[in-house]
Protein backbone atom coordinates (compact mmCIF):
# COMPACT_ATOMS: atom_id res chain seq x y z
CA UNK A 1 0.00 0.00 0.00
CA UNK A 2 0.60 3.73 -0.71
CA UNK A 3 -0.35 6.53 0.81
CA UNK A 4 -1.19 9.64 -1.31
CA UNK A 5 -0.23 13.40 -0.18
CA UNK A 6 -3.78 14.44 0.75
CA UNK A 7 -5.75 14.74 3.46
CA UNK A 8 -9.79 15.07 3.76
CA UNK A 9 -10.03 18.23 5.20
CA UNK A 10 -11.07 21.78 4.57
CA UNK A 11 -7.32 23.02 4.70
CA UNK A 12 -5.64 20.60 1.76
CA UNK A 13 -8.88 21.65 -0.63
CA UNK A 14 -8.40 24.72 0.07
CA UNK A 15 -4.33 24.67 -1.44
CA UNK A 16 -5.13 22.57 -4.45
CA UNK A 17 -7.93 25.33 -5.22
CA UNK A 18 -5.76 28.19 -4.96
CA UNK A 19 -3.80 26.83 -7.50
CA UNK A 20 -6.25 26.93 -10.01
CA UNK A 21 -6.54 29.61 -12.75
CA UNK A 22 -8.51 31.93 -11.65
CA UNK A 23 -12.06 32.15 -12.83
CA UNK A 24 -13.73 34.78 -11.35
CA UNK A 25 -16.41 34.14 -8.39
CA UNK A 26 -15.08 31.24 -5.79
CA UNK A 27 -13.96 27.81 -7.13
CA UNK A 28 -15.00 24.63 -5.42
CA UNK A 29 -12.77 22.88 -3.06
CA UNK A 30 -10.36 20.51 -5.10
CA UNK A 31 -7.12 18.26 -4.76
CA UNK A 32 -4.74 15.99 -5.98
CA UNK A 33 -5.67 12.19 -4.96
CA UNK A 34 -2.88 10.24 -5.98
CA UNK A 35 0.36 10.62 -6.22
CA UNK A 36 2.95 11.56 -8.35
CA UNK A 37 5.24 9.46 -8.45
CA UNK A 38 3.71 7.49 -10.75
CA UNK A 39 0.92 8.55 -13.50
CA UNK A 40 -2.66 7.44 -12.59
CA UNK A 41 -6.04 7.88 -14.08
CA UNK A 42 -9.77 6.22 -14.42
CA UNK A 43 -10.80 6.62 -17.77
CA UNK A 44 -13.97 6.74 -19.05
CA UNK A 45 -17.15 8.94 -17.91
CA UNK A 46 -20.14 6.90 -17.99
CA UNK A 47 -18.22 3.94 -15.78
CA UNK A 48 -18.64 3.69 -11.45
CA UNK A 49 -15.40 4.63 -10.31
CA UNK A 50 -17.32 5.29 -6.38
CA UNK A 51 -18.34 2.19 -4.59
CA UNK A 52 -21.87 2.76 -3.01
CA UNK A 53 -20.61 4.30 0.12
CA UNK A 54 -18.58 7.23 -1.95
CA UNK A 55 -15.47 6.52 0.17
CA UNK A 56 -13.38 4.81 -2.37
CA UNK A 57 -12.70 5.80 -5.51
CA UNK A 58 -10.93 3.24 -8.42
CA UNK A 59 -7.92 3.94 -10.61
CA UNK A 60 -5.14 3.05 -12.82
CA UNK A 61 -1.45 3.64 -12.25
CA UNK A 62 1.17 3.26 -14.93
CA UNK A 63 5.02 4.04 -15.51
CA UNK A 64 5.04 5.50 -19.09
CA UNK A 65 3.11 8.00 -21.24
CA UNK A 66 2.78 8.92 -25.11
CA UNK A 67 3.02 6.16 -26.66
CA UNK A 68 0.91 3.06 -27.40
CA UNK A 69 0.56 0.31 -24.80
CA UNK A 70 1.96 -3.23 -26.01
CA UNK A 71 1.14 -6.95 -24.85
CA UNK A 72 3.80 -6.57 -23.01
CA UNK A 73 2.81 -3.33 -21.35
CA UNK A 74 0.54 -3.59 -17.98
CA UNK A 75 -0.74 -1.18 -15.41
CA UNK A 76 -1.83 -1.67 -12.19
CA UNK A 77 -5.37 -0.58 -10.56
CA UNK A 78 -6.15 -0.04 -7.47
CA UNK A 79 -8.73 2.40 -5.10
CA UNK A 80 -8.06 5.52 -3.25
CA UNK A 81 -9.36 5.32 -0.09
CA UNK A 82 -11.18 9.01 0.35
CA UNK A 83 -11.52 8.79 4.24
CA UNK A 84 -7.89 7.88 5.09
CA UNK A 85 -5.46 10.08 3.89
CA UNK A 86 -6.33 9.31 0.08
CA UNK A 87 -4.01 5.84 0.83
CA UNK A 88 -4.00 3.67 -2.31
CA UNK A 89 -4.47 0.42 -1.71
CA UNK A 90 -3.06 -1.68 -4.90
CA UNK A 91 -5.71 -4.42 -6.28
CA UNK A 92 -3.60 -6.34 -9.10
CA UNK A 93 -2.94 -5.53 -12.50
CA UNK A 94 -4.33 -5.87 -16.21
CA UNK A 95 -2.44 -6.51 -19.52
CA UNK A 96 -5.49 -5.13 -21.55
CA UNK A 97 -6.17 -1.65 -21.25
CA UNK A 98 -6.18 1.33 -23.80
CA UNK A 99 -5.87 4.91 -23.15
CA UNK A 100 -9.60 6.38 -23.46
CA UNK A 101 -10.72 3.19 -21.33
CA UNK A 102 -8.02 1.60 -19.76
CA UNK A 103 -9.32 -1.62 -18.73
CA UNK A 104 -12.57 -0.97 -18.41
CA UNK A 105 -12.36 -0.99 -14.59
CA UNK A 106 -15.18 -0.19 -12.67
CA UNK A 107 -17.84 -1.23 -9.41
CA UNK A 108 -19.98 -3.82 -9.99
CA UNK A 109 -23.50 -2.14 -9.73
CA UNK A 110 -24.78 -2.39 -6.10
CA UNK A 111 -21.69 -4.19 -5.02
CA UNK A 112 -19.43 -2.90 -1.92
CA UNK A 113 -16.77 -5.62 -2.36
CA UNK A 114 -16.52 -6.56 -6.19
CA UNK A 115 -14.90 -4.46 -8.73
CA UNK A 116 -14.78 -6.14 -12.61
CA UNK A 117 -11.95 -5.13 -15.56
CA UNK A 118 -10.67 -7.12 -18.49
CA UNK A 119 -7.22 -8.56 -18.53
CA UNK A 120 -5.08 -10.51 -20.45
CA UNK A 121 -4.64 -14.29 -19.87
CA UNK A 122 -2.63 -17.06 -22.53
CA UNK A 123 -3.21 -14.63 -25.46
CA UNK A 124 -7.04 -14.06 -24.89
CA UNK A 125 -9.41 -11.53 -23.66
CA UNK A 126 -10.87 -12.25 -20.42
CA UNK A 127 -12.61 -10.57 -17.22
CA UNK A 128 -11.48 -10.45 -14.11
CA UNK A 129 -14.40 -9.65 -10.87
CA UNK A 130 -11.99 -9.20 -7.78
CA UNK A 131 -13.55 -9.30 -4.02
CA UNK A 132 -11.55 -5.74 -2.68
CA UNK A 133 -11.53 -6.70 1.18
CA UNK A 134 -11.16 -10.47 0.59
CA UNK A 135 -8.96 -10.75 -2.33
CA UNK A 136 -10.86 -13.53 -3.92
CA UNK A 137 -10.68 -13.64 -7.81
CA UNK A 138 -12.67 -15.38 -10.19
CA UNK A 139 -12.29 -15.22 -13.99
CA UNK A 140 -14.43 -15.32 -16.86
CA UNK A 141 -13.91 -16.06 -20.61
CA UNK A 142 -14.31 -12.75 -22.30
CA UNK A 143 -13.90 -8.96 -22.01
CA UNK A 144 -16.88 -6.62 -20.78
CA UNK A 145 -17.31 -2.96 -21.78
CA UNK A 146 -20.63 -2.29 -19.69
CA UNK A 147 -22.37 -4.17 -16.97
CA UNK A 148 -26.14 -4.25 -16.17
CA UNK A 149 -27.76 -2.71 -13.07
CA UNK A 150 -28.54 -5.66 -11.62
CA UNK A 151 -25.10 -6.90 -12.35
CA UNK A 152 -26.10 -9.93 -14.13
CA UNK A 153 -25.22 -9.41 -17.70
CA UNK A 154 -22.45 -7.78 -19.62
CA UNK A 155 -22.26 -6.47 -23.05
CA UNK A 156 -18.68 -6.10 -24.71
CA UNK A 157 -17.51 -5.04 -28.98
CA UNK A 158 -14.88 -5.63 -30.63
CA UNK A 159 -11.39 -4.51 -28.56
CA UNK A 160 -9.34 -5.34 -31.45
CA UNK A 161 -11.31 -4.27 -34.18
CA UNK A 162 -11.58 -0.92 -32.36
CA UNK A 163 -7.79 -0.84 -31.94
CA UNK A 164 -7.17 -1.37 -35.37
CA UNK A 165 -9.97 1.39 -36.18
CA UNK A 166 -9.55 3.84 -33.58
CA UNK A 167 -6.20 3.73 -31.50
CA UNK A 168 -7.03 4.52 -27.24
CA UNK A 169 -10.17 2.45 -27.89
CA UNK A 170 -8.94 -0.99 -28.04
CA UNK A 171 -6.84 -3.35 -26.97
CA UNK A 172 -3.54 -4.59 -28.55
CA UNK A 173 -4.54 -7.83 -30.00
CA UNK A 174 -4.53 -8.86 -33.79
CA UNK A 175 -8.17 -8.01 -35.52
CA UNK A 176 -8.94 -11.37 -37.61
CA UNK A 177 -11.32 -9.42 -39.49
CA UNK A 178 -9.49 -5.86 -40.29
CA UNK A 179 -10.28 -6.10 -43.91
CA UNK A 180 -13.86 -6.68 -43.63
CA UNK A 181 -15.73 -3.65 -43.86
CA UNK A 182 -18.72 -5.25 -41.86
CA UNK A 183 -17.93 -8.98 -40.56
CA UNK A 184 -20.55 -11.07 -39.39
CA UNK A 185 -18.34 -12.89 -36.71
CA UNK A 186 -17.61 -9.61 -34.89
CA UNK A 187 -20.42 -7.45 -32.96
CA UNK A 188 -21.57 -7.12 -29.86
CA UNK A 189 -21.55 -10.11 -27.24
CA UNK A 190 -23.30 -10.53 -23.77
CA UNK A 191 -22.08 -12.15 -21.09
CA UNK A 192 -23.91 -13.97 -17.73
CA UNK A 193 -21.55 -12.87 -15.67
CA UNK A 194 -22.50 -15.64 -13.36
CA UNK A 195 -21.69 -18.66 -15.84
CA UNK A 196 -19.59 -17.19 -18.31
CA UNK A 197 -21.89 -18.03 -21.20
CA UNK A 198 -21.49 -15.73 -24.16
CA UNK A 199 -23.36 -14.79 -27.04
CA UNK A 200 -23.60 -12.41 -29.92
CA UNK A 201 -26.29 -10.58 -29.93
CA UNK A 202 -25.81 -8.35 -32.89
CA UNK A 203 -23.19 -8.57 -35.58
CA UNK A 204 -21.82 -5.81 -37.78
CA UNK A 205 -23.23 -7.09 -40.82
CA UNK A 206 -26.76 -7.03 -39.11
CA UNK A 207 -25.93 -3.54 -38.58
CA UNK A 208 -24.63 -2.74 -41.69
CA UNK A 209 -27.10 -4.06 -43.57
CA UNK A 210 -30.25 -1.92 -41.46
CA UNK A 211 -31.86 0.54 -43.66
CA UNK A 212 -30.26 4.39 -43.76
CA UNK A 213 -32.55 6.85 -43.13
CA UNK A 214 -30.10 9.36 -44.59
CA UNK A 215 -29.14 7.57 -47.76
CA UNK A 216 -26.68 5.31 -48.62
CA UNK A 217 -22.80 6.67 -46.77
CA UNK A 218 -21.10 4.66 -49.67
CA UNK A 219 -19.34 1.55 -50.27
CA UNK A 220 -16.26 0.20 -49.04
CA UNK A 221 -16.37 2.09 -45.26
CA UNK A 222 -14.86 -0.39 -42.16
CA UNK A 223 -17.48 -0.89 -39.98
CA UNK A 224 -17.46 -0.85 -35.93
CA UNK A 225 -19.35 -0.82 -32.68
CA UNK A 226 -18.48 1.64 -29.41
CA UNK A 227 -19.54 2.57 -26.55
CA UNK A 228 -22.19 0.38 -25.15
CA UNK A 229 -23.84 1.56 -21.81
CA UNK A 230 -27.49 -0.01 -20.20
CA UNK A 231 -30.48 2.24 -19.80
CA UNK A 232 -31.08 3.12 -15.70
CA UNK A 233 -33.35 -0.18 -15.31
CA UNK A 234 -31.31 -2.23 -17.96
CA UNK A 235 -34.70 -2.67 -20.15
CA UNK A 236 -32.64 -1.11 -23.29
CA UNK A 237 -29.05 -0.65 -24.20
CA UNK A 238 -27.59 2.06 -26.21
CA UNK A 239 -24.54 1.74 -28.43
CA UNK A 240 -23.08 3.90 -31.56
CA UNK A 241 -22.56 2.34 -35.21
CA UNK A 242 -19.35 3.42 -36.60
CA UNK A 243 -18.07 3.61 -40.51
CA UNK A 244 -14.86 5.31 -41.30
CA UNK A 245 -14.82 8.76 -43.06
CA UNK A 246 -16.99 11.55 -43.21
CA UNK A 247 -16.01 14.76 -41.50
CA UNK A 248 -14.52 13.24 -38.72
CA UNK A 249 -11.68 11.11 -39.80
CA UNK A 250 -11.01 9.56 -36.19
CA UNK A 251 -14.53 8.53 -35.35
CA UNK A 252 -15.89 8.61 -38.53
CA UNK A 253 -19.33 8.43 -39.43
CA UNK A 254 -21.81 7.56 -36.30
CA UNK A 255 -25.68 5.95 -35.91
CA UNK A 256 -26.82 5.87 -32.63
CA UNK A 257 -28.99 3.00 -31.76
CA UNK A 258 -31.05 1.30 -28.90
CA UNK A 259 -31.93 -2.14 -28.88
CA UNK A 260 -33.26 -4.77 -26.01
CA UNK A 261 -30.76 -6.71 -23.83
CA UNK A 262 -31.03 -9.36 -26.09
CA UNK A 263 -30.21 -7.36 -29.26
CA UNK A 264 -33.65 -7.23 -30.81
CA UNK A 265 -35.80 -4.33 -31.00
CA UNK A 266 -33.19 -2.40 -32.78
CA UNK A 267 -34.01 1.15 -33.23
CA UNK A 268 -32.22 4.45 -35.05
CA UNK A 269 -32.79 6.81 -32.36
CA UNK A 270 -30.29 9.48 -34.31
CA UNK A 271 -29.37 8.83 -38.12
CA UNK A 272 -27.52 11.89 -39.06
CA UNK A 273 -24.12 10.93 -38.65
CA UNK A 274 -22.22 12.69 -35.94
CA UNK A 275 -23.38 11.16 -32.76
CA UNK A 276 -20.89 11.38 -30.01
CA UNK A 277 -20.75 10.88 -26.37
CA UNK A 278 -24.51 10.71 -24.58
CA UNK A 279 -25.98 9.46 -21.29
CA UNK A 280 -29.73 7.99 -20.54
CA UNK A 281 -31.64 10.18 -18.81
CA UNK A 282 -33.72 7.73 -16.63
CA UNK A 283 -35.28 4.75 -19.39
CA UNK A 284 -37.04 6.77 -21.86
CA UNK A 285 -34.77 9.73 -23.04
CA UNK A 286 -31.00 10.00 -23.86
CA UNK A 287 -28.96 13.59 -23.91
CA UNK A 288 -26.06 13.12 -26.76
CA UNK A 289 -23.97 15.87 -28.43
CA UNK A 290 -24.74 15.66 -31.97
CA UNK A 291 -25.79 17.12 -35.58
CA UNK A 292 -29.27 17.55 -35.99
CA UNK A 293 -31.27 19.39 -38.70
CA UNK A 294 -33.20 22.02 -36.58
CA UNK A 295 -29.97 23.47 -34.87
CA UNK A 296 -27.24 21.85 -36.03
CA UNK A 297 -24.37 20.34 -33.36
CA UNK A 298 -25.77 21.04 -30.04
CA UNK A 299 -26.35 18.57 -27.08
CA UNK A 300 -30.00 16.87 -27.60
CA UNK A 301 -32.88 15.14 -25.50
CA UNK A 302 -34.10 12.14 -27.61
CA UNK A 303 -36.57 10.33 -26.50
CA UNK A 304 -36.05 6.56 -27.20
CA UNK A 305 -38.36 5.02 -30.01
CA UNK A 306 -39.49 7.87 -31.04
CA UNK A 307 -38.49 10.95 -33.60
CA UNK A 308 -38.72 13.65 -30.88
CA UNK A 309 -35.82 15.72 -30.43
CA UNK A 310 -35.66 18.90 -27.89
CA UNK A 311 -32.04 20.86 -28.07
CA UNK A 312 -30.65 21.55 -24.63
CA UNK A 313 -28.80 24.20 -23.30
CA UNK A 314 -27.78 25.33 -26.76
CA UNK A 315 -25.87 28.75 -25.35
CA UNK A 316 -24.33 27.20 -22.03
CA UNK A 317 -23.74 24.24 -23.02
CA UNK A 318 -22.17 25.04 -27.01
CA UNK A 319 -19.56 23.00 -26.94
CA UNK A 320 -19.02 18.73 -27.12
CA UNK A 321 -17.98 17.16 -23.75
CA UNK A 322 -18.28 13.67 -21.55
CA UNK A 323 -21.66 14.18 -20.15
CA UNK A 324 -23.80 12.47 -17.21
CA UNK A 325 -26.26 13.06 -14.72
CA UNK A 326 -25.77 13.73 -10.95
CA UNK A 327 -28.07 11.72 -8.59
CA UNK A 328 -31.98 13.00 -9.28
CA UNK A 329 -31.22 14.38 -12.71
CA UNK A 330 -31.40 18.08 -11.85
CA UNK A 331 -27.61 18.61 -12.64
CA UNK A 332 -25.77 17.97 -15.56
CA UNK A 333 -21.83 17.31 -15.31
CA UNK A 334 -20.09 18.03 -18.27
CA UNK A 335 -16.68 19.54 -19.62
CA UNK A 336 -14.59 20.26 -23.10
CA UNK A 337 -12.16 19.36 -25.11
CA UNK A 338 -8.80 21.69 -25.02
CA UNK A 339 -9.81 25.28 -25.90
CA UNK A 340 -7.17 27.63 -28.09
CA UNK A 341 -5.35 27.89 -24.79
CA UNK A 342 -5.58 24.22 -24.52
CA UNK A 343 -7.66 24.63 -21.23
CA UNK A 344 -10.33 21.81 -20.58
CA UNK A 345 -13.36 23.27 -18.55
CA UNK A 346 -15.37 20.75 -16.55
CA UNK A 347 -18.49 22.28 -14.96
CA UNK A 348 -21.85 21.62 -13.64
CA UNK A 349 -25.29 22.83 -15.58
CA UNK A 350 -28.03 23.51 -13.47
CA UNK A 351 -31.35 22.44 -15.57
CA UNK A 352 -33.39 24.86 -13.31
CA UNK A 353 -31.98 27.74 -13.18
CA UNK A 354 -30.25 27.35 -16.81
CA UNK A 355 -26.82 28.33 -14.54
CA UNK A 356 -23.69 26.76 -15.69
CA UNK A 357 -21.04 26.15 -12.60
CA UNK A 358 -17.45 26.02 -13.90
CA UNK A 359 -15.05 23.69 -11.28
CA UNK A 360 -11.89 25.17 -12.44
CA UNK A 361 -9.96 25.12 -15.70
CA UNK A 362 -6.58 22.82 -16.36
CA UNK A 363 -4.14 22.80 -18.92
CA UNK A 364 -3.46 19.87 -21.24
CA UNK A 365 0.18 20.00 -22.83
CA UNK A 366 0.75 19.80 -25.92
CA UNK A 367 1.91 16.81 -25.87
CA UNK A 368 -1.06 15.19 -24.64
CA UNK A 369 -3.04 14.48 -27.92
CA UNK A 370 -4.51 12.08 -30.34
CA UNK A 371 -4.40 8.54 -28.18
CA UNK A 372 -2.82 8.83 -25.57
CA UNK A 373 -4.63 12.53 -24.93
CA UNK A 374 -6.08 12.91 -20.94
CA UNK A 375 -9.61 14.12 -21.25
CA UNK A 376 -10.89 15.21 -17.75
CA UNK A 377 -13.83 13.16 -18.08
CA UNK A 378 -15.47 14.15 -14.91
CA UNK A 379 -17.47 11.29 -12.70
CA UNK A 380 -19.70 11.89 -10.07
CA UNK A 381 -19.84 9.98 -6.90
CA UNK A 382 -23.25 8.18 -6.07
CA UNK A 383 -24.25 10.54 -2.94
CA UNK A 384 -23.34 13.49 -5.75
CA UNK A 385 -21.35 15.46 -3.48
CA UNK A 386 -17.88 14.73 -5.13
CA UNK A 387 -16.01 14.76 -8.33
CA UNK A 388 -13.42 13.14 -9.74
CA UNK A 389 -11.44 13.91 -13.14
CA UNK A 390 -8.40 12.97 -14.52
CA UNK A 391 -5.52 16.18 -15.56
CA UNK A 392 -1.87 15.82 -17.13
CA UNK A 393 -2.11 19.96 -15.80
CA UNK A 394 0.78 18.73 -13.26
CA UNK A 395 3.51 17.03 -15.15
CA UNK A 396 1.07 14.31 -15.90
CA UNK A 397 -2.17 12.87 -15.29
CA UNK A 398 -3.19 12.54 -12.33
CA UNK A 399 -6.96 12.36 -10.47
CA UNK A 400 -8.29 15.22 -8.85
CA UNK A 401 -11.27 15.86 -6.44
CA UNK A 402 -13.87 18.58 -6.08
CA UNK A 403 -16.01 18.85 -3.69
CA UNK A 404 -19.66 20.16 -4.76
CA UNK A 405 -21.55 20.43 -2.28
CA UNK A 406 -22.06 24.06 -2.32
CA UNK A 407 -22.79 24.30 -5.38
CA UNK A 408 -25.48 21.39 -5.52
CA UNK A 409 -26.79 21.94 -1.86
Amino acid sequence: MKSGPAVMDRRRFLSIAAALPALGGEMPLCRRITPKTKFHWFGYYDKLQFDPSSRYALGMQVAFEHRSPTPEDKIRIGMVDLKDNDRWTELGESGAWCWQQGCMLQWLPRSRDEVIYNDREKGELVSRILNVRSGKRRTLPGPVYCVSPDARFALVCDFPRLNHQRPGYGYAFPDPYKEIPAPKESGIWRMDLRTGKREMIISLAQAAAFPYKIGDWGPGSIHRFNHLLYSPSGHRFIFLHRRNGGSNPEAGRTRMFTAKPDGSDLYVLDPYGDTSHFIWRRDTHVMAWARHPSHGAKFYIYQDKTENVDVIAPDVMPVNGHNTYLPGWRWILNDTYPDKERLQHPYLYDTETKRRHPLGRFLSPKEYTGEWRCDTHPRSSPDGKLVCIDSPHEGGRQMYLFDIREIVG
